[in-house]
């Protein structure tokens, strides 16, 4: 038997690292953890040739005292715990000790820093694990800890490394999800000399969203927020229309810390199930806040996994959210065109557009206007005499036309004729003309006029346009117009209907119809002939693989009862045990057969109703499948594509 050696320090402290330290990426997560543990609201990140060759982190938290500077690079020396109860209640994002260690064992590491406490901070470099240099040093208060040749003296792990691109990248995903996890943090990444990321700090999660995921994705999300008991979760959710399909935007934070949960990915999508479409996923960025003592952080090495004391709760809680958001905070897809097709100055010169503009006839002014400029003179800059001048010039030179015909007042003919434009305005209308011009005028009462009441609001009226290629109704609402699928809308609304009343009316069969099933299908019909009869269908055991079926959903009249038969029991079989999927899939298998069809040919009027009851409902949004029932579009999309407006 070969002897059992004790490994030297050095080598065993290289196995340690490679927990740690695979890459320059996992680095930067351990120091910019530890920064965030040190307080800091400033964090900046710079990477040299992906990280390989250089990597500084700069933070101003609380920093560390001169002389525990060279006790923090020991393996298991950490300020955040104490004793083994700690353990059970961990509120930092690191608590193991073997960061510094780790990274000082496989790469040369320079540190600056400064608690706030005597008159120098400190400086310290070591390099494999060996200390070259600790001295006092004038430094800002915080901590800057400058990495370089990661893996210099383990060439064999060297060779692993992808090419500085890859590892670039790499390293901006971490400060990514680490700048989403801490909204009240600013961060910024400098890759090679360049600033590519920028977060504000001021604690709004949108703006986090949309420094690291851009406009695009931050457009498409909407608030979600809730509470049971100590649990609680907040964030952003993606529209049904906006699921993609991957899962790479999904985001779950958990105290501050980015984990992986199969538990919210499950919640989360159960809570979709309706209204994305099948194969795509929702993408989220969703806190989940938890009493420290009820999860367990030390399940994994990269502390990315974890444990819950109480599943169901966190499920519970992050269904209900979701739901909620999406029951309130979805609105209908509005389509935008692309560039409008006409635009009048497109093929236009300069000079033509500057004589257009000149050639475009003056604007004549209105009665008011003219008005306007008859009472207010033009003052001569030249003097200060305008309040001598005013009455005279304010004396009115109107003539007015009395009842019986007779003028009053005589003016010269020029007079005259800029006063015609007010001898067919009414009495009212020229005496409130008169006090306007005239400021010694008594005020005079005005006739009192009946009040107009206010009309009731009503439902604004939906036109019917057409409908194109047998299968899309277009109606016009207000200022915008409507196109719907009619086979997607009726879905819904029978799908929604059986979902809330649990029960349909039924259809009974002149004569039983006898279903041949497979195995499977047998048993998942027999098992399930009360959830069968909540969607209309009756059914009876025959033996041997057969069931015979008495009555069907009354809208269900005339198709085949055999086949529907067989989709709902396949429908059964795929959900398994989970009761409300079972339900969900059982009735919209009824409502897909039940509904119209694209292609059929509808009544104008059955169409309108069926408009009417789609926009006058939120919860006719998307069918079963996940589909969008109806797009938008606005008057003032339309107006831009025929050059109306820019």
């Amino acid at each position: 038997m070969p002897k059992i050696n004790l490994l030297p320090k050095n080598v065993a402290e290289l196995i340690a690292a490679g927990e740690v330290v695979e890459r320059p990426a996992s680095v930067i997560k351990e120091l910019v953890e530890n920064s965030i543990d040190a307080g800091a609201d400033i964090i900046t990140v710079e990477i040299k040739r992906g990280g390989i060759t250089y990597i500084r982190v700069t933070d101003n938290g609380c920093g560390i005292d001169f002389n525990d500077v060279p006790t923090a690079f020991l393996r298991h020396a950490t300020s955040k715990i104490k004793i083994d109860n700690d353990l059970n209640s961990i509120a930092t994002l690191g608590f193991r000790g073997e960061a510094l260690a780790a990274v000082s064992s496989v790469a040369k590491v320079e540190m600056l820093t400064y608690s706030g406490s005597g008159d120098f901070g400190a400086r310290y470099v070591i390099e494999g694990g060996e200390e070259i240099s600790y001295e006092e040093s004038g430094c800002p208060e915080g901590t800057t800890i400058i990495i370089r040749d990661i893996f210099y003296n383990t060439p064999a792990r060297m060779k692993f490394l992808k090419k500085d691109v890859s590892e670039g990248n790499a390293c901006a995903a971490v400060i990514e999800r680490i700048a989403l996890s801490h909204p009240e943090i600013s961060f910024k990444l400098i890759r090679d000399g360049k600033q590519t990321l920028s977060t504000t700090g001021d604690g709004s999660i949108k703006s986090a969203v949309y420094s690291v995921l851009g406009r695009e994705f931050t457009g498409g999300l909407i608030e979600a927020k809730g509470n049971i008991g100590s649990v609680s979760i907040e964030g952003l959710i993606s529209k049904p229309v906006f699921c993609r399909p991957t899962r790479n935007n999904q985001f779950t934070f958990l105290n501050g810390r980015l984990v992986r949960s199969g538990t919210v990915i499950a919640a989360v999508e159960q809570a979709y199930k309706n209204s994305a479409m099948v194969g795509k996923f929702p993408g989220f960025v969703l806190y989940l806040t938890v009493p420290y003592d009820t999860v367990d952080v030390n399940v994994h090495p990269a502390k990315t996994e974890v444990r819950f004391s109480d599943e169901r709760v966190i499920f519970d809680c992050v269904y209900s959210a979701v739901k909620s958001a999406l029951a309130s905070g979805d609105t209908r897809p509005e389509v935008k065109l692309n560039t409008p097709v006409f635009n009048k100055f497109e093929h236009m010169t300069t000079a033509q557009y500057r004589q257009q503009t000149i050639d475009e006839p003056k604007k004549e002014k209105t009665i008011a206007e003219q008005i306007y400029d008859r009472k207010i003179p033009q003052r001569d800059n030249s003097t200060f005499i305008y309040a001598q001048q005013k009455k005279a010039e304010f004396t009115p030179k109107i003539t007015y036309v009395a009842p019986d015909g007779s003028e009053t007042n005589p003016m010269t003919a020029e007079e005259r004729k800029d006063s015609e434009i007010f001898k067919s305005t009414s009495v009212n209308t020229e005496s409130n003309l008169e006090s306007f011009l005239d400021e010694s005028a008594p005020e005079k009462p005005v006739k009192n006029v009946d009040i107009i009441p206010e009309p009731e609001e009503t439902e604004p009226e939906v036109l019917y346009i057409g409908e194109a290629f047998s299968t899309y109704i277009i109606v016009q609402k207000e200022n915008s117009i409507f196109m719907i699928d009619k086979h997607a809308a009726h879905e819904r609304i029978i799908f929604n209907r059986l979902r809330k009343e649990k029960t349909t009316e039924v259809q009974a069969l002149l004569s039983p119809v006898a279903v041949t099933l497979s195995p499977e299908e047998y048993d998942a019909v027999t098992s399930n002939e009360k959830l069968l009869l909540s969607a209309g269908f009756e059914t009876e055991d025959f033996g041997n693989n057969t069931v015979l079926v008495r009555a069907v959903p009354a809208f269900l009249t005339g198709e085949d009862v055999s086949a529907i038969l067989c989709e709902a029991a396949e429908s059964l079989i795929k959900t398994g045990i989970v009761s409300n999927e079972r339900e969900d899939n059982l009735y919209h298998t009824v409502a897909c057969k039940a509904a119209i069809k694209a292609g059929n040919k509808n009544s104008q009027t059955e169409l309108l109703n069926l408009a009417k009851q789609v926009l006058s409902s939120k919860d006719v949004m998307y069918c079963p499948h996940g589909r969008p029932v109806a797009f938008e579009i606005k008057k003032r999309e339309l107006e831009k594509q025929f050059g109306r407006i820019q």
